[in-house]
């Protein structure tokens, strides 16, 4: 790594290891345009209701999590993708321990 980047090829499920009773994440690139993180949540653990400015995009790299956008409850599993719209509520809950790739898009 040089300058905050990943110079290398990186499987994406690595990226973020689990850790007991946690949410462990990793920023792989941060800009004013936009930011793309790795996730690892173990099971139980999520992000309370809360909105973003910008639409947030998220990839299940492993595992199981449902997202709840507006109430709305979706089940994703691994390859699944999930766009979260900008200003609207929504929630992560791990059903099992799960990783996730979000990409924020500031513009």
């Amino acid at each position: 790594m040089e300058d905050g980047r990943i110079l290398e090829a990186k499987q994406l499920a690595g990226l973020a290891a689990y850790q007991k009773d946690a949410i462990v994440s990793r920023e792989i690139i941060g800009r004013e345009t936009g930011t793309i993180t790795a996730f690892a949540f173990d099971k139980g653990q999520g992000l309370s209701e809360h909105a973003a400015p910008f639409d947030a995009f998220v990839y299940v790299a492993e595992g199981r999590a449902e997202i709840s956008i507006e109430g709305r409850k979706h089940l994703l599993g691994q390859g699944d993708t999930i766009v979260m719209p900008a200003h609207i509520p929504h929630a992560v809950k791990a059903v099992e321990p799960f990783k996730m790739l979000l990409v924020m898009i500031r513009s």
